[in-house]
C-alpha cells in the first residue's frame, strides 16, 4: 500500500471510529434518559398514591410533604392537582379547592376521578344541579374503573332533584355493572317504598340485608314494611336492633315519634 493510499485509509477509519463512538454515545444517552423518565414516572405515580391516601386518613402534613414532591416532578400533574383540591376540601378551603378541582378537570381530557370528586364536594354543598353534571360525565365514560360508584352518585343526586325515575335507573344500572355493591339496593327500596311499591321494596332490602350488616336507615325501612305487611314479630325485632345499635339514630327517634 503506497504512502497516499495508507492516508485515506486512516482518514476513512478515524471517520468510521468517530460515527461509531457518535452512535454508542448515543444510545447510552438515551437509554439513561429513558431510564430517568421512567424513574420520574414512578416516583410521581408513588407521591401521588401517597399523597391521597394520606389525605383519605386526614392526615394532612405528609399529604402535602408528598404533594411538594409530586409537583417538583411534574408541575402539571393532574392526579397531585386532584389529590391537592381535596387537601384543600379537608382544610375547609372551599373557595381554593373549588378552583383546584376545576383545574384539575382541565389538565387532563376525561379525568373522570376528578369529576365524581368534584361532584362530591359539589354535593356536600347542596349544589345538585352542578354535581350531577360532574357525576353523569363521570358515568359516561365506559372504561372508568369507578363507574359503578358514579352512578350511584347520580342516583343519589337525581333523588334530591325530585327526578326518581332516573335515579332507579341510575341504580339499577350501577348494581349491573359492580354486583358485589350492596348500598344499590338500599337505594331502590327506598325509592319503590316512598312510590308505595312495597312488594318491590321488599324485596331490594331483603337482597341488601342479606349481604350487608343494616345500618339505621335500613332497619328503620324494614320496621316500616314489616307494620304495612303486617308481620308483627319482625317489626318487634327490627325496632329492638334499631334501639339496641343506633339508639341516638334520627331513624329512631322517628320510630318513637310514629308508634
Amino acid at each position: 500500500m503506497n504512502q497516499l493510499a495508507l492516508k485515506k485509509f486512516f482518514q476513512v477509519w478515524a471517520v468510521v471510529s468517530l460515527f461509531s463512538l457518535f452512535l454508542t454515545s448515543c444510545v447510552t444517552e438515551s437509554s439513561g434518559s429513558n431510564h430517568r423518565k421512567v424513574d420520574s414516572e414512578k416516583a410521581l405515580e408513588l407521591h401521588n398514591q401517597l399523597a391521597a391516601g394520606y389525605v383519605k386518613n386526614k392526615n394532612r402534613e405528609s399529604a402535602r410533604l408528598h404533594l411538594k414532591k409530586a409537583f417538583a416532578i411534574n408541575k402539571k400533574s393532574p392526579e397531585a392537582t386532584l389529590t391537592l383540591a381535596e387537601l384543600y376540601q379537608l382544610e375547609g378551603e372551599m373557595s381554593l379547592a373549588e378552583d383546584t378541582f376545576r383545574q384539575a378537570i382541565r389538565l387532563k381530557r376525561n379525568f373522570s376521578d376528578a369529576q365524581n370528586a368534584f361532584g362530591v364536594f359539589l354535593y356536600t354543598q347542596k349544589r345538585y344541579e352542578e354535581s350531577l353534571e360532574q357525576f353523569e360525565k363521570a358515568a359516561a365514560d365506559l372504561d372508568y374503573k369507578a363507574r359503578a360508584e358514579a352512578l350511584v352518585n347520580v342516583g343519589r343526586n337525581s333523588v334530591m332533584l325530585g327526578n326518581n325515575a332516573r335515579a332507579r335507573a341510575a341504580f339499577e344500572h350501577a348494581s349491573i355493572l359492580d354486583k358485589r355493591m350492596s348500598i344499590p339496593y338500599l337505594e331502590l327500596a327506598d325509592i319503590h317504598f316512598q312510590s308505595q311499591g312495597f312488594a318491590q321494596a321488599k324485596r331490594y332490602l331483603d337482597t341488601y340485608m342479606n349481604r350487608e350488616q343494616p345500618n339505621a336507615r335500613a332497619l328503620y325501612l324494614a320496621i316500616r314494611l314489616e307494620r304495612i305487611f303486617g308481620n308483627k314479630d319482625k317489626e318487634a325485632s327490627h325496632a329492638l336492633s334499631l334501639k339496641n345499635y343506633f339508639p341516638y339514630s334520627k331513624e329512631y327517634l322517628e320510630y318513637k315519634g310514629s308508634r
